[in-house]
């Protein structure tokens, strides 16, 4: 295992290239050892120099709503009655402190992404 620190985008296509070439190592083998230090090393450099902008607030909304088979009915705990759900998730309402709250606290969604482009 030959690793070195991703500074550039050669060394980032490089190692892009070497995890092609790696994966599905088994785990705990040398290959899968350098798989997992490459996959860090590459997760590092994207956070640095790529960073993914939190999602809009609906958008998170709707994704949440759709990994937990979530009906707009059902958010009515955490936003209030349907008209102002509907509101809501056409973006015709924007979210208060206390729904990002409930939101946050019931969903899980991550206040940066209930936050974000709220102007």
């Amino acid at each position: 295992m030959n690793v070195k620190p991703i500074r550039n985008k050669t060394d980032y296509k490089r190692a892009m290239a070497r995890i092609d070439e790696l994966w599905g190592a088994r785990i705990g083998s040398p290959e899968g050892d350098e798989l997992e230090v490459l996959a860090v090393l590459v997760e590092r450099y994207e956070a640095e120099h790529q960073p993914m902008p939190p999602s809009h607030p609906i958008e998170a909304i709707k994704f949440r709503m759709e990994q937990l088979g979530l009906t707009a009915r059902q958010l009515e705990v955490y936003i209030g009655p349907s008209g102002r759900v509907s509101e809501v998730l056409s973006g015709k309402r924007h979210l208060t402190l206390a729904m990002v709250k409930r939101l946050h606290e019931g969903l899980r969604i991550p206040y940066e992404s209930l936050l974000s482009n709220t102007a």
